[in-house]
């Protein structure tokens, strides 16, 4: 599993969307049990956050400890510096695994072995993944163009993963289902340039070329950003029992 998010944490804490409501109603009603989840690739914790309001123990871990620093925190999480194939996690103990926007850089086979190591029975597995904001169309038509021709040769090779809306990654969970929801929020001009920023290709952009190119390409957007404007996350969602 790579570590492609440590050294941007701050953006990433502070400029990721959220999920909504419907999101995690739909979790809670398929799930049979409440006493332990495990969040794994946690990043800034947001999910384990949500589902510490659930179940009585959340296990949420990472292999950033930048990430796990700047981790939201709550008396009955558990961050461990860990990961998807190792969590160390005791043996069929966990009622619900979730991974959100983190999967496609597992060991795909490994991962599904420690799920079903530390899975009670009927323990629910849900992964999902975010896609590019939808704002107006000026601004998504520049964001694609920065994603897909300036960002392009700067992404890893995992992202064909999320391309392909996680099509590829299917587990043999029994009552297989996939859903689709929608986050709903109001950006500033600086939410779109902290989250590009905290984009990895951005880093790897950073890293070979010694600047960003958020804010260069992206500054015809400022001068048209005069207020608040509505932003949506297309979600897309898979989820089956172990």
């Amino acid at each position: 599993m790579k570590d492609n998010f440590s050294k941007q944490s701050d953006l990433y804490a502070k400029f990721r969307p959220g999920y909504p409501n419907s999101l995690y109603g739909y979790l809670y009603n398929r799930c049979s049990q409440f006493n332990a989840a495990w969040d794994c690739g946690t990043g800034n914790g947001q999910v384990a956050h949500q589902l510490a309001k659930q179940f009585n123990h959340v296990i949420a871990t990472d292999i950033s400890a930048t990430q796990l620093e700047h981790a939201l925190k709550s008396t009955n999480i558990n961050y461990k510096l860990a990961s998807a194939e190792n969590s160390e996690i005791e043996p069929q103990s966990i009622d619900l695994v979730t991974v959100a926007q983190a999967i496609h850089w597992f060991d795909f086979d490994k991962f599904y072995k420690e799920v079903c190591r530390v899975a009670k029975p009927k323990c629910l597995l849900a992964y999902w993944a975010y896609e590019l904001p939808k704002i107006e169309p000026v601004v998504d038509r520049t964001v694609i163009h920065f994603h897909d021709e300036v960002m392009g040769d700067y992404w890893d090779i995992e992202r064909e993963y999320w391309r392909k809306k996680y099509t590829n990654i299917l587990y043999p969970l029994k009552s297989f289902e996939s859903r689709e929801f929608t986050y709903k929020t109001t950006w500033k001009y600086e939410n779109l340039e902290g989250y590009l920023g905290s984009w990895s290709a951005v880093q790897h952009f950073i890293h070979k070329q010694g600047y960003s190119p958020v804010s260069t390409l992206l500054k015809e957007l400022k001068s048209q950003w005069t207020k608040p404007k509505q932003v949506e996350f297309p979600i897309f969602l898979y989820a089956g029992r172990i």
